[in-house]
């Protein structure tokens, strides 16, 4: 009888252990909302410092997660195929759809070319940029505005020669983090 104890208190002992997390003996701290506000201010304080350097380097790409025209309409989109790409003194923008084929072979059209004007207006009261800037491609010229804010945030409005717009809405990645596929370029 007394092995049998013995091994129902070591069976309740291993069973216990294995109840036992590794985080169960640390300790979470909660912060109080004002902590949470101002740890939320500097994150945003950091993330408008790296912004103003992708913006002034010029090496960035906005992966649109939405196409919106100029009725309105948003569009859910692949942010690997619907991208504005740049990269120093030349540019890429690319619209793209994974259900068909388009000119470029990833179902929209591809502009590639160099960067004419440049200029970049910083908000340092609502930590968010202002940027404008032409592409110049073969295919046409086109007029790009952009807003991007410190939580990563952006839209880009494109217009070019004829009387439509497109807007681009997604997020900023800098080159080396970007996921795009580039398709053949629109000729």
């Amino acid at each position: 009888m007394k092995t049998t104890k013995i091994s129902i208190v070591c069976l309740f002992l291993v069973f216990g252990l294995f109840w036992i997390t590794p985080d169960s003996n640390s300790q979470d701290v909660k912060l109080s909302r004002q902590e949470r506000k101002e740890v939320r201010k500097a994150q945003m304080a950091e993330n408008f410092a790296i912004l103003d350097s992708l913006l002034n380097a010029k090496m960035f790409v906005l992966e649109a997660d939405y196409l919106q025209d100029n009725y309105g309409n948003i569009k859910p989109v692949l942010s690997t195929l619907n991208f504005i790409k740049v990269n120093g003194a030349t540019g890429i923008l690319q619209t793209g759809s994974s259900a068909s084929i388009g000119s470029n072979d990833v179902g929209g059209t591809t502009a590639e070319g160099r960067i004419g004007e440049w200029k970049v207006t910083k908000y340092v009261k609502s930590l968010s940029y202002y940027l404008r800037f032409n592409l110049i491609t073969q295919i046409g010229n086109y007029d790009i505005l952009m807003t991007v804010s410190s939580d990563n945030v952006a839209s880009a409005t494109i217009s070019g020669l004829g009387p439509g717009k497109l807007t681009w809405r997604g997020h900023l990645e800098t080159l080396n983090n970007s996921r795009i596929f580039k398709g053949q370029n629109t000729i």
